[in-house]
């Protein structure tokens, strides 16, 4: 499929709004967000319902005329769909994110030097003793049957209060449980961290009752499933990728667990030679609601206090990440346009006679989203070397009240304050929003570090 972009290189801008250039050019990709068949290969061992797709990004490596020996950074890498691309383009990278199991997974999904025989063979073995510790309580997993006084394990009421409810069924629960006590029995084996993996998918696509669509929620409730039987087909298909590239060369991948807004205290000076990420958008999605059930369960987390530890790594894009001594609006007190639009929306809110404690942060989280993306893109121009490039994936949005905010422009205005050149913004797709019943667009921001500031 040939992908539709502008590929010059376009002047230094006097207004973003003139960078548009995907406005001319059709939609990058053809607006495309869902991933391909042939993309599946270590992607699906875990992914966000609302990841951006390998081809989109496969789009700007080209784009940026990447070579062997560069090095491309995601500083919010999600699930690491950026960093698998770059590795199976040849290229090394470099991933950063704030949330831990979303790191974990990140990890397991770029190191392909576990040989997939061995963890068939390990993996039969935990699934083997698995069943007969079922089998000991009188649970047949692949029947589905239980006898009449098993004792079900549960997870601690500190725990329980740190997943949504009814997330997951009792008997799954346990099942799941059991299953991990044999899978920790391996811990010292390399093969521990793709059996953890495994499970964690299972759990938020097969075993748990979530559903995912714009928000995570509570689906169809299942009494019952087989646990152990799910999660060696987890197992079977990473092997069955393994397997593809068995014995071949391919550069490092690395990912830290770190804040994207300090990302000089993980990295090199001028190490990295393009950037190609999608932060969180400013809304009202927490996105650590998507990764709690498997996150608790697996013991990242265990209560509410330590997610709020970890919530103060991660960009303040919605209310509920908000904290008293948060000061990240100050990297934009002096940008009128972010103050207008913190106005309005506040106005909008008195207007409406919205008075919750949520709706009350809503002109102050704005403010913090932006101001933490100046931080960001302020602490990155430290370790990108003169000419790197520099891919964003935004959204606009309407989430506060209805009033528009214009992500990738906004992003692009900070951008050019910080000293980078703003190639052009690209439309990637557009969605349509119930709420206003508008299109919204997302983009792509281009930009370029000169190496100096303008």
């Amino acid at each position: 499929m040939t992908l539709k972009c502008e590929q010059q290189t376009l002047p230094f801008f006097e207004s973003v709004e003139d960078a548009r250039a995907g406005d001319i050019a059709g939609a990058v990709s053809g607006g495309d967000n869902s991933l391909r068949t042939e993309d599946s290969a270590f992607h699906t061992w875990y992914r966000f319902v609302l990841s951006y797709p390998p081809h989109l990004v496969r789009h700007y490596l080209r784009d940026f005329g990447l070579k062997e020996g560069t090095t491309v950074l995601d500083p919010f890498c999600g699930v690491g769909t950026t960093l698998i691309e770059a590795k199976r383009n040849q290229l090394r990278s470099a991933g950063i994110e704030a949330n831990p199991f979303p790191r974990f997974a990140s990890a397991v999904k770029v190191n392909w030097r576990m040989d997939p025989d061995h963890l068939l063979a390990v993996a039969s073995d935990i699934a083997d003793s698995t069943h007969t510790s079922l089998a000991e309580q009188g649970i047949d997993d692949g029947a589905l049957t239980c006898g009449p006084d098993v004792i079900l394990r549960t997870l601690s009421p500190d725990a329980a209060r740190a997943i949504i409810k009814d997330s997951i069924s009792p008997l799954p629960l346990h099942k799941a449980l059991v299953l991990l006590d044999e899978l920790n029995r391996h811990r010292a084996s390399d093969v521990h961290k793709y059996g953890m993996l495994a499970l964690g998918n299972a759990l938020v696509t097969t075993i748990g009752n979530l559903r995912f669509g714009p928000e995570v929620g509570v689906g169809k409730v299942k009494r019952d499933v087989p646990v152990v039987q799910t999660w060696l087909h987890e197992i079977r298909r990473m092997a069955d990728d393994l397997s593809l590239v068995r014995e071949q060369p391919y550069p490092e991948a690395v990912v830290h667990l770190a804040d994207a807004r300090e990302v000089a205290h993980v990295l090199a000076p001028q190490s990295i030679d393009a950037v190609i990420t999608s932060p969180p958008y400013p809304n009202e999605k927490d996105y650590t609601l998507t990764t709690r059930l498997e996150s608790v369960i697996l013991g990242f987390f265990t209560d509410m206090s330590q997610l709020r530890t970890h919530k103060k790594r991660l960009l303040r894009s919605n209310t509920r990440g908000v904290y008293k001594h948060d000061d990240d609006d100050r990297w934009i007190s002096h940008n009128q346009r972010i103050q207008r639009l913190a106005e309005a929306i506040e106005a909008r809110r008195i207007e409406l006679g919205k008075t919750s404690g949520f709706e009350r942060q809503y002109a102050r989280v704005t403010k913090l989203y932006f101001g933490g993306m100046a931080r960001h893109l302020t602490q990155l121009t430290s370790v990108l070397k003169p000419g790197a490039r520099l891919a964003y994936v935004v959204g606009d949005q309407a989430s506060y009240l209805r009033v528009m905010i214009r992500t990738g422009q906004i992003l692009a205005e900070i951008a050019q304050e910080s000293g980078y050149q703003v190639d052009r913004i690209d439309l990637f797709r557009t969605r349509f929003a119930t709420a206003t019943r508008k299109e919204l667009r997302e983009e792509v921001v281009v930009l370029r570090w000169p190496g100096h500031r303008h």
